[in-house]
């Protein structure tokens, strides 16, 4: 894959593709000299987000897309998810810190990318 400062990658929702999102991952990093100790939280944050679109936005349905749009900016690199779900309102999630979440086997993703 050429990458170039805008890409896009689109794949269906089922979990064998986040394959195809590491990869991605992986060569942008490689393109643009990203340091390896940013190179995992990026991985966990995007794979992290592609999962949640895949499970929780498109419901698992092959049929349902996920767009991975990378942008490249003078000094920042940006990664935009977007699946075809409803949506959700993300401050509302509870706390995966709190004593009474910490045996819960979700709910870590999104303050994972954050």
């Amino acid at each position: 894959m050429v990458l170039t400062e805008n890409q896009k990658l689109s794949i269906n929702s089922k979990s064998e593709n986040i394959l195809l999102v590491e990869k991605l991952v992986e060569d942008v990093c490689d393109v643009f000299n990203v340091p390896e100790d940013y190179y995992g939280n990026i991985l966990v944050a995007v794979t992290e987000a592609v999962n949640n679109a895949i499970y929780h936005g498109n419901k698992s349905n092959p049929g349902k897309q996920i767009e991975i749009q990378f942008r490249s900016k003078k000094d920042s690199l940006q990664f935009t998810i977007s699946d075809q779900g409803e949506g959700f309102d993300h401050s509302s999630l509870p706390d995966p810190t709190d004593p009474q979440n910490l045996e819960k086997p979700h709910g870590r993703g999104v303050f994972l990318m954050r």
